[in-house]
């Protein structure tokens, strides 16, 4: 590993602690003596990287810093280019169109040899399996970040709709089918809703009454009961 490989794994590793953490666990993270660590921080503290902190007591990276350019390692450009390619196959419009604006910002401020390994990678995405959804999933992220409740008619596997009011907190991106993870009232439970088999979607004003990070964090606890719809 280089050692503006290292350094950027220092930062990385940094990021990953919101509080302050010790010299020697981020020495054992990184693979490396407790004296290099101590030389690598020093350098990035000299550069103008704000890390607080001092040997005994942990350091902290304050938010916001950023390193200038971009580097990433072969790999990272791989997956980078990789996930952004299948997002923008996906039938989400506005989905799609963020991941190649988002792809196009990272490319224009990364170095020339990066950029050609951005542009040349050989990873590819097949063809989308055709998927039809009549609801706009850009509503429905919109609900989700703004905890928002959504109303729609559902019709479950055997064809019998109902109308649900919901609160989403997730959606779950499969290769043939796009699920609205949400607590149903009708239900009063968590359910999972097909998005093909939802119509008549209406984004209301009314914000559910608990943080989406709550439910997400009950639900997942929920994963190893079996749920209907």
């Amino acid at each position: 590993m280089s050692r503006s490989e290292r350094l950027l794994d220092l930062i990385q590793a940094l990021r990953r602690h919101r509080r302050p953490v010790s010299g020697q666990v981020l020495a054992d993270e990184l693979g490396i003596s407790i004296r290099t660590l101590y030389r690598d921080i020093a350098t990035l503290q000299g550069q103008g990287a704000p890390i607080e902190g001092e040997a005994g007591l942990g350091y902290v990276l304050r938010p916001g810093f950023m390193l200038p350019p971009l580097m990433f390692t072969d790999e990272e450009i791989e997956a980078i280019v990789l996930g952004s390619r299948w997002v923008a196959k996906q039938p989400d419009a506005r989905l799609s169109a963020a991941a190649a604006n988002a792809l196009a910002k990272i490319a224009a401020v990364l170095p020339d040899d990066p950029r050609e390994d951005l542009d040349a990678t050989a990873l590819l995405v097949g063809p989308p399996a055709g998927l039809v959804e009549g609801i706009d999933l850009g509503v429905v992220r919109q609900a989700i970040r703004d905890e928002r409740k959504l109303a729609f008619l559902y019709r479950d596997a055997g064809g019998a709709a109902s109308q649900r009011t919901v609160w989403p907190f997730a959606v779950g991106f499969f290769d043939k089918v796009r699920v609205v993870v949400a607590w149903c009232e009708m239900r009063q439970d968590f359910r999972h809703f097909r998005a093909d088999r939802i119509s008549a979607l209406n984004a209301t004003d009314t914000r559910y009454p608990r943080r989406r990070q709550a439910l997400l964090k009950e639900w997942r606890a929920t994963l190893d009961k079996p749920r209907g719809s």
